[in-house]
């Protein structure tokens, strides 16, 4: 880093007429002044000679500014001496052996610099809290800086390290300005100058300029300027919509607390377990923050079962009313699409929120928002703003079937699957067709994790050992379909499966598709594949492929005449599998949402038995592995 364009004398005159005692400072021995006068070059000539190094440019030119700084008692160095006082640290506390220790078998560049430190680097400090400033001149950039260290010798933690003296100086100057932001006495034209930034970035934000409105909020927050962390936390957290920004008062504020608290709660409870204890001090730490107990528990409890609904007023919250129907049969695409019309229509609750992040909460509508969609989403002009729109994020449902038999690039595959159509069905009455009895729709839910958590029979009362009921996750394919997919499959197709497009069909056509993989790699049984196809009551057709046998009913259309998709001369397992989902696409018009299998929120039930009961003369076996420790 160089320092030629810095002005010291600037910098630092700067800093001593803004210098006020903190709040809590009022009866502690402060400094009249911060600076000294500076150090002549023969001073400094002396300095170098007497340690036999040149000190680096940014703290030559300091000294010869201010041969010593009051760097004030937060920052752990109380005051850094001059030219006359500063000489080698000579590691007095046997640092160095420790961390050489820790270097392993293949260290890091900066892990091998900082074990070397401890010996070699220069101290500044003259007083301060058991805390040492450190300036390494074996750690250099290209302009000659060498980095400085500050080691707070009470912490336990590893020592902090800035580039240059004058990036140490430049944090110590923010630090002091952050420890009296919240003074309104603590004005002066350094905060002044911040705050127009704030405002300047919450204009650019809103006409969807968000990436020039970051530094400007950065900065600022690196100043502990009022609202600069906040809207900071927005703009952070929908370009990285899965993880987590705090949001401190503001939602526990009655004018944000329903946009605020949700995505509060989402952190503390509705991605995981629920910890009761942890649940209490977050409760607690909410409610000391303003909040209502009973409101922060009703909707800590709603974020965590998924029942909690993303509901805004006006034009905004019946888009996001529409989309949320759409998204929570498996229409993400759609859903998303609504939801990128409407965003010029959001209206903020008050001047601290700059975009809908109460989306990110709703337990249907948050998973669409990707960090591609986040970008989109801040980048459109909203709230009465104007600018231009940015280009759309991509669709991320691939249409038709053979999605299926590509190679994971989601957060979850599907070696093994298996799906029940109903078309002119709604999805709302498949628990009727073909779950269990009893059956009911869930909220919206992952898949995945239901199917995992899902019982076994022998851990369910009245459950034969041989039935295989599958949790399967509902939504429309299309207008006209409804399906139930299980893309988790504990059973494997044998002579006791059963399909369920019959039961299925009772008002119209039904099909039913079962990829099973388990076993592929032995002999005895290969991979199987089974179609079935039924209309009122009746099946139609159907076929089941394994290995190079193929069993069939009924007359099969052309299309999806197994000995032709099926052919061994014709490519592998996987070319097979793709063909055949290509034709049931184009043949019949069946399809499944991929983004909302694989990373959304469907509604669950449990089916009835995709197997029948064994007959006389055929045998069963149910296999359960436990793992016992010793």
């Amino acid at each position: 880093m160089s320092s030629d364009t810095f002005n010291w004398h600037d910098f630092l005159d700067r800093w001593q007429e803004e210098w006020v005692p903190r709040p809590d400072e009022d009866d502690e021995p402060l400094a009249d002044t911060l600076n000294r006068p500076g150090a002549d070059e023969t001073v400094i000539a002396a300095a170098e000679e007497r340690l036999g190094q040149r000190l680096p440019p940014s703290y030559r030119e300091f000294l010869a500014v201010s041969n010593g700084w009051y760097v004030e008692q937060t920052a752990g160095i109380y005051r850094l001496g001059g030219a006359a006082d500063i000489d080698w640290f000579r590691d007095p506390f046997d640092m160095t052996p420790l961390y050489e220790e820790g270097l392993g078998d293949d260290p890091r560049e900066e892990e091998v610099l900082l074990a070397g430190m401890w010996r070699r680097a220069l101290r500044l400090e003259t007083d301060s809290d058991m805390s040492y400033a450190l300036l390494d001149p074996g750690d250099t950039d290209q302009d000659g800086e060498w980095a400085l260290y500050v080691h707070k010798g009470w912490s336990g933690e590893l020592p902090d390290r800035y580039p240059s003296f004058r990036a140490y100086m430049e944090a110590m100057y923010r630090g002091f300005h952050g420890d009296r932001a919240g003074s309104p006495e603590f004005v002066n034209a350094t905060t002044r100058a911040q705050d127009a930034r704030v405002d300047a970035a919450h204009a650019l934000a809103l006409h969807g300029r968000y990436e020039e409105a970051l530094p400007l909020l950065e900065e600022a927050l690196s100043f502990g300027r009022p609202r600069s962390g906040v809207l900071l936390s927005q703009l952070r957290h929908l370009l990285a919509p899965h993880g987590h920004q705090g949001y401190g008062l503001l939602g526990a504020d009655p004018l944000y607390l329903s946009e605020v608290l949700p995505v509060e709660a989402m952190a503390a409870g509705g991605r995981g377990a629920r910890r009761p204890g942890h649940d209490d001090h977050w409760v607690g730490m909410m409610t000391a923050r303003g909040a209502a107990r009973e409101t922060v528990e009703a909707v800590l409890g709603a974020v965590s079962e998924g029942t909690h609904r993303y509901a805004p007023h006006g034009p905004w919250g019946r888009a996001v009313a529409e989309a949320r129907e759409s998204a929570l049969w498996g229409a993400t695409d759609t859903a998303w699409r609504v939801l990128r019309d409407a965003l010029p229509l959001w209206e903020p609750p008050g001047p601290l929120l700059i975009a809908p992040v109460g989306l990110l909460a709703d337990p249907v509508l948050g998973p669409l928002i990707t960090p591609e969609r986040g970008r989109e989403l801040l980048a459109t002009p909203r709230a009465g703003r104007t600018g231009p729109a940015p280009e759309p994020a991509p669709d991320l449902d691939p249409p038709g079937l053979s999605w299926l038999a590509e190679p994971a690039a989601y957060q979850q595959s599907f070696s093994a699957y298996r799906c029940v159509w109903v078309e002119g069905t709604d999805p709302g009455l498949l628990p009727a067709l073909i779950g269990e009895e009893g059956a009911e729709l869930s909220a919206p839910t992952d898949p995945h994790t239901v199917a995992r958590l899902a019982p076994r029979p022998h851990e369910r009362e009245g459950v034969e050992l041989w039935e295989d009921r599958a949790v399967v996750a509902v939504g429309r394919a299309d207008a006209s379909w409804s399906f139930a997919f299980d893309g988790y499959a504990h059973h494997h197709l044998s002579d006791l499966s059963l399909s369920p497009a019959v039961a299925a069909s009772a008002s119209g056509r039904a099909v039913v598709v079962w990829r099973d993989p388990r076993g592929s790699s032995r002999a005895d049984r290969p991979a199987a594949f089974h179609l079935s196809v039924a209309e009122r009551g009746e099946e139609l057709y159907a076929f089941t492929v394994r290995g190079t046998e193929i069993t069939r009913s009924g007359v099969i259309p052309e299309a999806l005449d197994p000995a032709r998709l099926f052919h061994p001369e014709d490519g592998g397992e996987a070319d097979a599998e793709r063909r055949l989902l290509d034709a049931l696409h184009t043949e019949l018009g069946v399809s499944l949402p991929r983004f909302a299998l694989t990373r959304g929120r469907l509604p669950t039930f449990t089916t009835r038995s995709w197997t029948r009961p064994p007959g006389p003369g055929e045998s069963f076996a149910y296999l359960r592995f436990e793992r016992h420790r010793s």
